[in-house]
């Protein structure tokens, strides 16, 4: 259990999970590029011990692998994994009486404890002292990747009605007065938005406190998405084996054993443009409004580490944030979905743009043709659902005599594409909400969502290399098999979704026109099929982050029956659309740079990099 980062980076490099970088590294683009390459190989954690333009060391990839995480919380995994349970199945108090005591125990034991003044150590500096770190060519400038971001209800304030949130905080750039003002991205929906618009209702701004480093768990206390009522700070607790220290400053919470801490307020309708910025989806998000907070003061503790992550196409370290928590949360959504036995939020794609659920059916056990009935009733569930709501594309199905894993993602999909009804499965939510982030649809978090339901005996036997009425296509070349059922083909660039509709019907046309192409589903239309055939992940990137269900789905033989869409033949429009955000493109020059690292002699050199 560790008291502090540096406890952790101590152990981490005992057992062999961590490299000390002893060079200099320009905190412009190269230690992004870095982290990036060592990541990729399934490298160790990374400690920079010379960090240009800053006496602070900084730390990343702590979380890039499954295994060295399970291995930092190694001691306090399995109680904490219990707790979470009791909170979602309080049943099992009372099945087993004696093993959940000690829970509680533990529970009481990690609440947290209230101290008095600034901690011993810490020592007041400015923004511009920190590791200005900026991850990609195009970033607006230097952000915080790894924050725990702090807020009080205004209208119950105390720690246990906190929020601890983590939102990307832009340190430089763009119009913020140096050293004076940070920009915070987030969405009115979060913790910290339902906190800021109390506070504006009252006339008032609202104190944040942002804290970086400190214990492991506390990072990961930010993004856990907890049961109603298990507050962040006593996860904190739980997991890190110690009680979470703070105390109050000024007015502000001081975390004791975060390494960085950030005090300042909100003030209402105070907004900068924030960004661009390399995200998660594999492109940039771009400048938009978003809330300035005035800065108070900046604290250090005495040998603080700056702990950071890249962010960029997935998979990435955040895969891993994704994989515990599943872990931790187990069978969570079983308890707010009943019904729902698995829901898998694809990495490759983005997280939210595709989601890949299995549920019940069992509302007509006698009907002789099977089809979704309950699944239906399910999707409207899981879209309505937290973090799910910002899904685009769900594929749900029951399971039969077949057992099922969703993270069997080409198996799985294959499954649904054998037995949809494309006259009869494919239902839409149009003018509906996003992700901010996801500019595949019609402006800032909006866009639509299509929900491909399929339950049932296989209709089709899906195709296994291209069929003969996808070859010699005017104006549609280079068809490539993606995996069984979907094949890509390359077509003119995207002008506008007029000229797109055209060509769309005209491709449907001639398909149709060459005979019932039962075997071939889906077909996706991009620029470049050679590249998204390449591997699974490269489809799932492509075809799930540059589309938009209303606006880039059509099919061959389409048409409305009693308002329902439905098709012969899925087309899905994949290509790039002037609209959307730029991919992320490392910079060939720092690409060069940093190869010195990674030669012999350098502290890399025993990573295997591609």
């Amino acid at each position: 259990m560790y008291r502090n980062l540096e406890e952790c980076i101590t152990d981490l490099e005992k057992h062999g999970h961590l490299i000390r970088i002893k060079e200099e590294v320009d905190p412009y683009l190269e230690m992004a590029a870095i982290h990036l390459k060592v990541y990729e190989a399934g490298g160790p954690a990374l400690l920079f011990e010379n960090v240009k333009g800053s006496k602070y060391k900084a730390v990343s990839n702590l979380f890039g692998d499954i295994g060295r995480s399970k291995f930092i919380f190694r001691d306090t995994w399995d109680r904490t994994q219990s707790i979470i349970a009791l909170r979602d199945d309080p049943m099992k108090a009372l099945k087993q009486p004696f093993q959940n005591v000690g829970n509680g125990l533990g529970a009481i034991k990690a609440l947290p404890a209230k101290k008095r003044g600034l901690p011993a150590g810490f020592e007041e500096i400015q923004i511009s002292d920190l590791p200005q770190i900026q991850h990609w060519p195009m970033d607006g400038g230097a952000f915080i990747t790894l924050p725990q971001v702090y807020s009080e209800d205004p209208d119950k304030p105390g720690l246990m009605n906190s929020n601890l949130g983590m939102y990307r905080i832009q340190l430089s750039g763009n119009d913020y007065e140096k050293n004076q003002e940070i920009g915070l991205h987030y969405q009115i929906h979060r913790g910290i938005g339902i906190h800021q618009s109390k506070a504006s209702r009252k006339g008032e701004p609202l104190k944040v406190s942002i804290f970086v480093g400190g214990p492991p768990a506390h990072t990961l206390s930010a993004v856990m998405p907890l049961p109603e009522g298990l507050s962040e700070m006593l996860f904190a607790g739980l997991l890190s084996g110690r009680r979470f220290r703070y105390s109050y400053v000024d007015g502000y919470c001081v975390s004791h054993d975060a390494d960085f801490v950030i005090t300042g307020e909100i003030h209402p309708e105070d907004t900068k443009p924030e960004g661009p910025f390399g995200d998660h989806l594999g492109y940039y998000s771009l400048t938009h409004p978003f809330p300035v907070m005035k800065v108070h003061k900046v604290y250090a503790k005495r040998g603080a580490i700056w702990p950071f992550t890249v962010v960029g196409r997935p998979p990435q370290e955040d895969t891993s944030f994704g994989e515990l928590i599943h872990e931790l949360t187990g069978d969570a959504i079983k308890q707010e979905i009943p019904g729902v036995k698995e829901v898998h939020a694809v990495d490759a794609a983005g997280v939210h743009p595709l989601l890949l659920a299995i549920g019940s059916e069992r509302y007509t056990p006698y009907q002789r043709v099977k089809q979704p009935t309950e699944l239906l009733t399910l999707a409207n569930r899981i879209l309505g659902t937290g973090q799910l709501s910002l899904a685009k594309y769900l594929f749900l199905t029951a399971e039969d005599e077949r057992k099922l894993d969703s993270h069997d993602i080409a198996g799985f999909m294959g499954y649904i594409l054998e037995r949809m009804d494309l006259r009869r499965d494919i239902h839409f939510y149009t003018n509906t909400t996003i992700d901010t982030l996801d500019y595949s649809g019609t402006g800032l978090n909006s866009g639509s969502k299509v929900v491909l339901a399929a339950y049932g005996d296989p209709k089709r036997e899906l195709c296994r290399e291209v069929p003969d009425e996808l070859q010699s296509l005017r104006d549609f070349a280079n068809p490539h098999l993606v995996m069984p059922g979907v094949v890509a083909v390359e077509g003119p660039a995207f002008a506008d979704y007029g000229q797109a509709a055209q060509e769309m019907a005209a491709l449907g046309e001639a398909i149709h026109e060459r005979g019932p192409l039962v075997s071939c589903p889906m077909i996706v239309v991009c620029d470049d099929s050679t590249f998204l055939s390449d591997t699974l992940n490269n489809f799932l990137w492509v075809t799930f982050t540059r589309s938009n269900p209303s606006h880039d789905m059509y099919g061959v033989n389409s048409g409305y029956e009693h308002k329902h869409w439905a098709c012969d033949n899925m087309i899905l429009d994949a290509r790039i659309k002037p609209h959307q955000a730029p991919p992320l493109i490392p910079d060939p020059q720092v690409e060069r740079h940093i190869e010195r690292l990674f030669a012999k002699g350098g502290s890399l050199e025993n990573v295997n990099i591609k």
